[in-house]
């Protein structure tokens, strides 16, 4: 059987434009494109886990709106086990997301349903996350809920993965024992050190704070200068594959997904960041968030 990945998290329904460049404050540009594309970092994992190889159940919540049922299908069209993806009253969550010309993208994400994710909700799935190898948490629902699931995982004996995404505050002092390994991009491990994260040798500082904090092991990822992972005291560099940048939308989510994946199927740590670098490296190559994460034989087509 298929190596196992829960991953608890959003579905939003990504409202995208695309513009020369990103607007300033009070500034109104004219865009070049519209589309509505399924993302939320949630599912977006989880579609990265199960295209690279995984089997994959989400756990999450939606609104009884068009966007809900879209999100719960397109999941379900992946192969992803919706059992525990929650219908609720109300709007489903969306990000509206601007990209320019180099590939750059600002986000601003509504919860909606997505805070409808409880502890309680969670309770009531609990055989899903027994089931589990690996289960993969980020930030886009409320904290009790991250910390009911950490803290459950950790109970269970799974590999847990936190996304800390978006990151603007330290994380609770007691998450970071239930963690294995916590992966943050270079602005938020910026937040919850409290130090600049701007190079290698920053980046390696942050990543020793949060291990002196509690956290097992520390990924940090910089986008085209690779990523530092820090286990314990020693840190290690690994360079990005390179490839010519279309949208960098979803390159955090599917090394995650990516890595996860490569990780409950028994590759080793250096084998898992490589294949979930490979993964990222090929959905910048394409546009939109889900429709830009790779499968398995394409990523084993470009490592070769």
């Amino acid at each position: 059987m298929p190596a196992k990945v829960v991953v608890i998290g959003s579905l939003n329904m990504d409202l995208v434009t695309r513009a020369p460049r990103l607007p300033r404050g009070g500034e109104t540009l004219i865009g070049e494109s519209f589309a509505t594309i399924p993302g939320g970092k949630g599912a977006n994992q989880a579609v990265a886990a199960a295209r690279l190889g995984a089997q994959v159940s989400m756990v999450g919540c939606v609104g009884n709106d068009a966007y809900g049922e879209q999100l719960r299908g397109g999941l379900l069209a992946e192969g992803i086990d919706c059992q525990a993806v929650s219908v609720v009253e109300g709007a489903s969550g969306v990000a509206l997301i601007v990209v320019d010309d180099n590939s750059q993208n600002a986000i601003v994400i509504v919860a909606g349903a997505n805070g409808a994710l409880t502890a309680e909700v969670l309770d009531r799935v609990d055989e899903v996350l027994q089931g589990a190898d690996v289960i993969i948490c980020q930030l886009e629902v409320p904290d009790a809920t991250v910390g009911h699931a950490l803290k459950r995982a950790r109970e269970l004996g799974k590999i847990v993965i936190l996304n800390p995404a978006p990151a603007s505050r330290t994380l609770p002092a007691d998450w970071y024992a239930c963690i294995d390994y916590l992966i943050p991009n270079e602005s938020e491990a910026a937040v919850l050190s409290g130090l600049a994260v701007d190079s290698l040798e920053s980046a390696e500082a942050a990543a020793a704070h949060l291990i002196a904090a509690g956290s097992g092991k520390v990924i940090v990822t910089l986008g085209a200068q690779g990523l530092v992972f820090a286990n314990g005291a020693r840190f290690e560099h690994f360079p990005a594959p390179r490839v010519k940048a279309v949208d960098t939308t979803a390159a955090g989510d599917t090394f995650v997904g990516g890595f996860a994946a490569a990780l409950a199927s028994g590759k080793s740590e250096v084998d898992a960041i490589r294949f979930g670098q490979a993964a990222a490296a090929l959905s910048v190559t394409r546009a939109g968030a889900q429709p830009s994460i790779p499968t398995l034989l394409e990523v084993q087509a470009f490592k070769s």
